[in-house]
């Protein structure tokens, strides 16, 4: 079941930034020849106008056949001064990287959309000043915990509710980080003792905070933050999904430029990256807890999904908008026997990787 959710999430995605580019080579006039959900071989295929649908074998994937994007798309047979008009690489490079980068766009958009309809159907979020208002359920939870800090220690962990502590035999409820910080910052270094809830848990952990600073100031080595139930009205779901998009987006892509110059660099860290199985894996416990998560996690892939192809690297749009720049900086095509060797290396080692990755996930299953 699980991977049938996998299965149809991903064929909206695909079919959603294909879309994209789709939208934009008709809205600029180039012809499109075929839009295929899944690779070959087909399965199914109509025509409607002068575009060919098609339904693929191989679902991970999906692709726009659109006329004279690649070098050798029989634009060297006579064709009509009009019909070569319409080949992709007659059009102005800004039209051409708009129509590539299209795609990337529209799995934005969508990520927008889906948190703003979660957002909408009652989304776990930070508490503001804007939205205090809506929020119900509101408590402090561990952000992040520092490595070998007397949290990690003590057996916190990301996503652990602080409830309430012990200090000195009085309890105390955690209202706000503000009364954790200064329980932990005047503590002397003495034991505090935390009511944790994590998952249908509740655990107390007791934390000896170390000293911060020549100040005599003290600390646990954790980042908080207030969370709630948040169901907002059209127009700030809107604003807070837009928000919430922008700043994941800009994450995902910063900590896939990190990776990829490590990995050119031989030091990058694979542990934490997954492939389709899991991934698929990962849907799963995202529908088990409900449908406003399942959406959110669709629109986090959304958003992997944009900022993978945002690489500049060969197969990916990132990396056929890097060669329409050096085509515009150098004034002259790029040879295709050059681009079309980079884009199938490009490909080989994406399907490589991916493979890679696969068979990580699949080990740990057993």
């Amino acid at each position: 079941m699980y991977i049938l959710i996998f299965l149809v999430i991903l064929a909206v995605l695909v079919l959603v930034h294909e879309f994209g580019h789709f939208y934009a080579a008709k809205k600029s006039g180039v012809r499109v020849d075929e839009f295929g959900l899944g690779f070959p071989p087909r399965l199914w295929g109509r025509r409607v106008g002068e575009t060919v649908y098609t339904l693929n074998a191989i679902p991970f994937g999906g692709f726009v056949k659109i006329f004279g994007e690649n070098p050798d798309d029989g634009l060297d047979e006579p064709l009509p001064t009009a019909e070569l008009e319409r080949s992709f690489v007659r059009k102005p490079k800004i039209v051409q990287a708009i129509i590539l980068l299209a795609g990337i766009a529209m799995n934005i958009l969508f990520a927008w959309a889906l948190f703003s309809i979660a957002f909408m159907s009652g989304m776990t979020t930070g508490v503001s000043d804007q939205n205090s208002r809506y929020v119900r359920d509101a408590h402090v939870i561990v952000l992040d915990i520092l490595p070998r800090s007397a949290a990690e220690k003590a057996g916190l962990m990301r996503g652990d509710q602080l409830i309430a502590y012990r200090a000195g035999g009085a309890t105390t409820t955690i209202a706000a980080p503000s009364t954790v910080q200064a329980v932990t910052r005047n503590s002397g270094g003495k034991p505090i003792t935390f009511e944790v809830s994590r998952a249908t848990e509740t655990k107390y952990l007791a934390v000896s905070p170390v000293q911060s600073d020549q100040a005599g100031s003290y600390a646990i080595g954790i980042s908080m933050d207030v969370v709630g139930k948040a169901q907002l009205p059209f127009f700030l779901a809107i604003a807070e999904g837009g928000k919430l998009t922008y700043h994941l987006f800009t994450g995902i892509f910063s900590g896939l430029y990190t990776l990829v110059h490590d990995a050119l660099l031989g030091r990058a860290d694979v542990s934490q990256l997954s492939g389709p199985v899991g991934i698929a894996r990962l849907v799963g416990d995202a529908s088990k807890l409900g449908f406003v998560y399942l959406l959110s996690f669709t629109a986090f892939i959304s958003l992997n999904l944009a900022a993978l192809n945002l690489i500049p690297f060969p197969a990916l749009d990132g990396g056929r908008v890097l060669f329409v720049l050096i085509e515009a900086i150098i004034r002259r095509p790029i040879s295709p026997r050059v681009a079309n060797t980079a884009n199938a290396i490009g490909f080989g080692l994406l399907i490589l990787f991916m493979v890679f990755i696969t068979y990580k996930d699949i080990v740990k299953l057993f």
